[in-house]
């Protein structure tokens, strides 16, 4: 079994200025640069809505394999989500992030301007070296 969110060829960048919230189009944009810069990958959707860089290949010892994002970010209701990562491992940058939530492998902010913007960069900088390689 494969997972379901695949690559499409759809534009990053024309999906997020179709947003419809001024607010968050803003901040998925910014996110968009600085992941960009920090990778130096392009972004590419994944699926409907996921904003991926890079790409790896997995298999489990179960047999299920698939191709996923090193990292990446989507806009939800109300708030980003940042793919990649360990929250666990990220513990003392998150503390000096500023208000956010986590879960496995995501971290969830409202809004840019609520956040440190050094400390997001520092972040997405360690998203990225910790992510596996292609």
């Amino acid at each position: 079994m494969a997972n379901a969110t695949q690559q499409t060829p759809a534009d990053p960048r024309n999906y997020l200025e179709g947003l419809q919230k001024p607010e968050q189009r803003t901040d998925c944009l910014q996110l968009l640069d600085l992941m960009s810069q920090v990778s130096g990958e392009p972004a590419t959707m994944w699926g409907p809505s996921m904003i991926g860089f890079g790409s790896y290949h997995y298999r489990y010892a179960s047999g299920r394999e698939g191709d996923a994002m090193r990292m990446g970010f989507a806009p939800r209701s109300g708030q980003l989500v940042i793919y990649g990562g360990d929250p666990v491992k990220l513990a003392g940058l998150l503390e000096e992030l500023g208000p956010h939530t986590t879960g496995k492998g995501c971290i969830y902010v409202k809004r840019l301007t609520d956040v440190d913007g050094a400390r997001l960069r520092e972040l997405v900088q360690q998203i990225w070296s910790a992510a596996p390689e292609g």
